[in-house]
């Protein structure tokens, strides 16, 4: 009876190193044990919106989880991104987000910035784009831009509000003496619309929102704001030939998505997040949607925190310091210890 008993406690024990090995590769072998919670701060089909629902899915396969992806815009990202911080700290509720967070302190927007939080992923950055409807009059990037500067202020284009990546665009296009009528809107599906109800006359949109509308011919792509043609349109002109001097702009990546957690929790949680995701990346179905959105793959240029983190202080200190300078951000870059940089 003893012997009996003795083998079945070892049995025991060893289906309990096996259940605690197999659990996660790395990391807390406890996470995760329930539903995520992903929080993209912007309204429903924007870039940030469609990259997050992608890396969602492949993200599930490895975590073992399921993982729900919220919608929860206003305030140029700020509200949701609030909504993470005010979480428990348990990596059950996560940010997909743009570059919003390394602006909002110096619009006055929040107090937040990227040090409040962990970066899992540094994911990609969606080409931006300048398109208008099928019937605009506008059949070239320059017929655009001429009539610009030949009507200032009248010429309307949609954006997703202040500090964001087409307000960064306009004020771009202010450098070279053009000025536009802008109007705000939610999020980036909701710049598309204005576009295409003839509210505006063109918005300065993410590649990968605008691909449908591209293959129907209900939107006309005039242009790519960035220094190198995509391949999937290599007639189509950048900005950069038509504005020479733009180049020091233009090589910045406008729209920025990174997967993220509140700054407090626990790294071994992160670990587990860190390993899915660079796992997700190379599901095949994810390489097939970054290459068909001709996206930036932001998590090859910057693999490891230290170069995520890097790259978030020189992405805010170009950006910040533009909307200063052009008498768009409320508080100046230097109240919050953003140093300038050489742009």
């Amino acid at each position: 009876m003893k012997h009996k008993m003795l083998v079945f406690l070892l049995l025991l024990l060893s289906i309990s190193m096996l259940w605690g090995a197999g659990t996660t590769e790395s990391g807390d072998a406890s996470y995760p044990t329930k539903p995520i919670t992903m929080i993209v701060p912007y309204g429903a089909g924007g870039t940030t919106d469609i990259s997050g629902r992608q890396l969602a899915v492949q993200l599930e396969k490895h975590l073992g989880v399921s993982i729900t992806v919220i919608n929860q815009g206003g305030a140029s990202g700020s509200i949701g991104a609030r909504t993470v911080l005010d979480a428990k700290s348990d990596g059950y509720t996560v940010l997909f987000t743009a570059e919003s967070l390394g602006t909002q302190r110096v619009m006055g927007l929040s107090e937040m910035s990227y040090d409040d939080f962990t970066p899992i992923m540094v994911a990609v950055n969606d080409p931006k784009v300048i398109v208008v409807g099928k019937d605009s009059k506008y059949e070239t990037l320059q017929d655009l831009v001429d009539d610009i500067k030949n009507r200032p202020g009248k010429v309307k284009m949609s954006y997703t509000g202040p500090g964001g990546s087409g307000h960064v665009q306009a004020m771009i296009y202010g450098k070279f003496g053009m000025e536009m009528a802008l109007t705000a809107y939610p999020g980036g599906a909701d710049c598309i619309l204005a576009v295409l109800g003839d509210q505006v006359d063109f918005t300065n949109s993410n590649y990968s929102t605008v691909t449908g509308y591209l293959e129907s011919g209900d939107l006309k792509l005039l242009g790519i704001s960035a220094l190198d043609r995509l391949e999937a349109h290599p007639d189509v002109p950048t900005l950069g030939e038509i504005l020479p001097g733009s180049e020091r702009y233009l090589s910045n990546p406008f729209t920025p998505l990174s997967f993220l957690v509140d700054k407090d929790v626990p790294s071994e949680v992160v670990t587990v997040l860190r390993d899915a995701a660079k796992k997700a990346v190379q599901e095949p179905a994810w390489k097939e949607f970054v290459a068909k959105n001709s996206l930036d793959k932001l998590y090859e240029k910057y693999p490891d925190e230290a170069s995520m983190k890097e790259f978030y202080k020189d992405w805010e200190s170009l950006v910040s310091w533009m909307l200063y300078d052009s008498g768009v951000a409320k508080f100046s870059p230097e109240k919050f210890g953003i140093e300038k940089s050489q742009y």
